[in-house]
């Protein structure tokens, strides 16, 4: 029987519980099981919440402003927003001054720096990976596809196994992944985003050359997962620079939340969207 998630959306895995679906085209050695058992998930581990590690020897991500620490709720202070530090020299001028506009407004009250997941829109990538600091993401492995589901609002990456990218794909919330596996690591490599996504929580924008390189692999004596991973926009960034996130594995069965009907703050803005028409 297929693990339950594989169940719960349909995908024919074809083998028991608990066993990895090998990439097709792939040799006899097995590829790395990310989901062997039905209820195990990988929440987000460091201590100061869904950041991006920077990657040591390579050109770090947008970091937290020194002067404007961030400070999150039930910390015993007045909890406040992530704001980057625009010293950052990798940053292109027009997403400096993007940046600095929006800085400006919320140091100012204006508004808030709302997060895709406050303002629940899809997180894109590498954004993605800001998710689960406390709600797991699960994969289901099958022959020819890897999903990567975040249960907040139940949203998923594909990712295609062992295929070409598409010449010119449209632009979208998660953009066109293919995969392939290297001995224990899955790599997946994303073009084709939208630029309504941010690249990080610090609400750093990008151009539609957006080019994403991942490398996820178990680590701790698979009690860890590590994704290191590279971001290439000569759009917006002088050089590629690359990140770093840990998980830590859960034992917790999967579970639908949603996001929109639980966010009735009268008192914040954080953009969510709302459909002035049916868009059917």
């Amino acid at each position: 029987m297929c693990p339950l998630l594989v169940k719960r959306y349909a995908l024919a895995c074809g083998m028991s519980a608990g066993l990895l679906c090998q990439a097709a085209g792939q040799s006899n050695a097995p590829a790395p099981s990310f989901s062997w058992e039905p209820s195990v998930g990988w929440i987000g581990d460091h201590p100061n919440g869904p950041i991006f590690e920077p990657v040591p020897g390579r050109v770090p991500p947008v970091a937290s402003d020194p002067a404007h620490p961030f400070v999150q709720n039930a910390e015993g202070q007045q909890a406040s927003f992530r704001i980057a530090d625009l010293k950052n020299p990798n940053l292109k001028p027009w997403a400096k001054e993007a940046m600095k506009k929006d800085i400006d407004e919320v140091l100012a009250g204006k508004h808030f720096a709302f997060t895709p997941r406050s303002s629940c829109m899809p997180a894109g990538v590498p954004g993605f990976m800001g998710y689960s600091g406390v709600i797991p993401i699960y994969f289901i492995q099958t022959p020819k596809e890897v999903w990567i589901i975040y249960s907040g609002d139940q949203q998923v990456r594909r990712v295609f196994l062992d295929v070409q990218h598409s010449a010119n794909p449209t632009p979208s919330w998660y953009g066109e992944s293919v995969g392939r596996y290297e001995g224990d690591t899955l790599v997946i490599d994303t073009i084709g985003l939208s630029t309504r996504t941010f690249v990080d929580l610090y609400r750093t924008p990008h151009t539609e050359m957006l080019h994403v390189v991942e490398r996820w692999r178990m680590v701790n004596d698979r009690k860890g997962l590590e994704v290191i991973f590279t971001v290439d926009d000569p759009g917006t960034y002088d050089e590629p620079w690359s990140g770093m996130r840990h998980y830590r594995r859960v034992e917790q069965a999967y579970g639908e939340q949603v996001c929109a009907e639980n966010n009735n703050m009268p008192f914040f803005n954080y953009h969510i969207p709302v459909a002035d028409k049916p868009d059917f």
